[in-house]
């Protein structure tokens, strides 16, 4: 394997504070590697640099001349006033240029019908046709429709996977893959697995993702501290060898502290530096003292705020109906939540997860039937949009201006500041803007604003968004713990798994249905009825009986009906290629094609069953 890229001796700031320094690290061509690391260590920012957006402060980034590299940011940007069309079709790609003339063509009105006919030789003629069904395919996946739409018009998740679906179409050298299932459905995230392990692709990403991390990658590389620590296999082996490794490290930090102690001892008696012994001790403690700065016991992200009283009546939803446009979003719904409910929404983008959250909190009001919510019902109300912070506000005051005490689970109260240092915002990002923090950070602040409220009734609208693993697996343990009733948005298997025990699945057309069960049961309930349709279907091709003397004949007429259609098509196919001046003439030659391989296909299926059933 060759080396595509490499970041050697890199050092890069952000607000004057370092990221990292002297930090090392290549991807080699068919590695599918993954970067892990708590919010905030720099994790975006390497990726930039490996891309290729911006230069480092200090080191240097070395790829292969001849490497295509292509990037899916966070937050996409796009030029203004541009078009769908526009972003996807790349003006250098002849190809690509086609197939965006044809697809705006056919979307159009009243098509040209002569420009139709050029298109559709040109097309032929550079062998385009399966590449514009791949390009079709994939802003299908993507609910990409509308060619002519402008991009200022999308929402920020319609962006993110325009930009993914561009980056697929163009299928570089290496991927570049920031949060790469942020805003897709579970039916896509698990097509993109498919699509991105097929092949010998190279994959560099950040993903909070643990099943799409597991299923994808083959590498991870932790970025700690300003380190990197790499791991060959995938997540469990990392969890793992990461535990080792944090274990030898805390038994060294016990040990430095001990010999700190001692050594603090010693300098208290005020040595004077006049022998060369002494001083060597003196230097060995300052040395001894910056390690041990250097690393303070691990910490982590602190949950437990207290649930308020929940009553009997929690909430019921009586034959709520909803629609947008003539469009059925929800059709006469009903249901009475319970004490420790724990429900997974599912369902693709669209099919109205946002509109029953919306309703059930009140926010917006049901065409018809009614919502009766209980007098202690407490909601707590993680949105997939975030809180609106003023970037230049204190992180502290963002915490303030809605209490300055908050009660914990164990009854103690606590100041705002440290309840943020148990949010891991130490008192030096406390007292700084928001605008200053990592996305990942400000989703932390805003998990911790909606948990503040004591809420009793926890609605979390893909929580996984920009978070990263570690706080994730915290959150884990508090929703485990959590004695309310849990909603749980996400495209996330691992914690829909773990986190819910029945599920709503929003099918379209107003039809909610009710699993009980987590996602995976779900899926494997699904498979199993694939199969046993599959099965069922095999016993019938089993139980036919062998070819009919009629049947012979048509096997044989059918060989040579295919053969003769077959070159009859590549006869029409040559004259669309020398195109007769009639447009008429030509547009008949057009359908001809057309009618010949639909019949083609339709005696080819018929000569695969007649010969699978003389097989039998």
């Amino acid at each position: 394997m060759s080396t595509l890229i490499a970041a050697e001796n890199v050092g890069h700031s952000y607000h004057n504070e370092w990221l990292f320094k002297n930090l090392t690290v290549g991807i080699q061509s068919g590695e599918r590697v993954a970067l892990v690391g708590i919010n905030g260590a720099g994790k975006s920012t390497l990726l930039k640099l490996l891309a290729g957006k911006f230069e480092p402060l200090e080191g240097k980034i070395v790829k292969n001349k001849d490497t295509r590299i292509g990037i899916l940011d966070q937050d996409p940007k796009f030029e203004e006033g541009s078009t769908i069309s526009d972003f996807i079709f790349s003006m250098d790609n002849m190809k690509q240029q086609l197939i965006r003339e044809y697809e705006e063509l056919i979307e159009s009105e009243h098509p040209d019908e002569t420009k139709l006919g050029n298109l559709y030789t040109a097309l032929t003629e550079n062998d385009a046709w399966e590449y514009e069904h791949q390009i079709k395919t994939i802003l299908s996946r993507m609910g990409i429709e509308h060619l002519q739409q402008k991009i200022s018009t999308l929402s920020g998740g319609q962006k993110k996977r325009l930009a993914l679906a561009k980056l697929l179409i163009e299928d570089p050298d290496m991927y570049i893959l920031d949060e790469p299932t942020n805003h897709l459905d579970i039916d896509t995230i698990e097509w993109l697995e498919k699509l991105l392990t097929t092949g010998n692709k190279t994959i560099l990403l950040v993903t909070h993702d643990r099943y799409f991390l597991d299923n994808v990658c083959n590498q991870i590389i932790e970025l700690d501290k300003g380190k990197v620590f790499n791991y060959k296999g995938n997540y469990a082996y990392y969890l793992e060898k990461k535990a080792e490794r944090e274990a030898i490290d805390d038994a060294v930090f016990q040990k430095n502290k001990n010999l700190l102690k001692k050594e603090l001892e010693w300098m208290r008696r005020m040595p004077a530096a006049r022998t060369t012994k002494s001083k060597s001790r003196i230097d060995a403690f300052y040395d001894l003292e910056d390690k041990t700065k250097q690393r303070s016991d691990n910490q982590k992200v602190t949950l437990n705020v207290k649930m308020s009283r929940q009553g009997s009546k929690i909430l019921e939803l009586n034959g709520v109906s909803k629609s947008f446009e003539g469009k059925n979003i929800l059709n006469n719904f009903s249901y009475t939540f319970k004490k420790g409910d724990r429900i997974g929404l599912a369902g693709k983008n669209g099919t109205g997860k946002s509109t029953l959250l919306n309703i059930i909190t009140n926010n917006l009001a049901p065409d018809s039937g009614t919502v009766d919510i209980g007098e202690t019902t407490v909601y707590g109300y993680y949105k997939q949009g975030g809180l609106n912070f003023d970037p230049k506000e204190r992180v502290i005051d963002v915490v303030k201006s809605q209490a300055e005490f908050i009660q914990m689970a164990d009854g103690q109260t606590i100041s705002a500041s440290a309840l943020l240092t148990l949010f891991l915002f130490p008192p030096k990002k406390q007292h700084g803007l928001v605008e200053r923090l990592s996305g990942g950070e400000k989703k932390r602040l805003q998990l911790m604003r909606v948990l503040m409220q004591n809420p009793n009734f926890l609605i979390l609208d893909e929580p996984t968004n920009d978070l990263d693993i570690d706080t994730l697996n915290v959150l884990e343990d508090f929703l485990e713990n959590f004695g309310g009733v849990l909603i749980l948005v996400s495209h996330d298997r691992y914690l829909l798994d773990k986190m819910s025990d029945q599920l709503f699945i929003l099918e379209g057309n107003g039809k909610v249905n009710i699993f009980n069960g987590n996602y995976s049961e779900y899926r494997n309930e699904l498979l199993e009825e694939e199969k046993a349709g599959q099965k069922s279907d095999t016993r019938v091709k089993n139980t036919t009986q062998k070819l009919t003397y009629a049947e012979k004949k048509e096997l044989e007429e059918i060989e040579e009906s295919i053969n003769k259609i077959g070159l009859e098509n590549e006869k029409i196919t040559a004259e669309i290629s020398n195109p007769p001046a009639e447009l008429e003439k030509l547009n008949e030659l057009i359908n001809s094609l057309e009618l010949g391989k639909k019949k083609l296909q339709e005696l080819e299926e018929r000569w695969i069953f007649l010969l699978e059933k003389q097989e039998n």
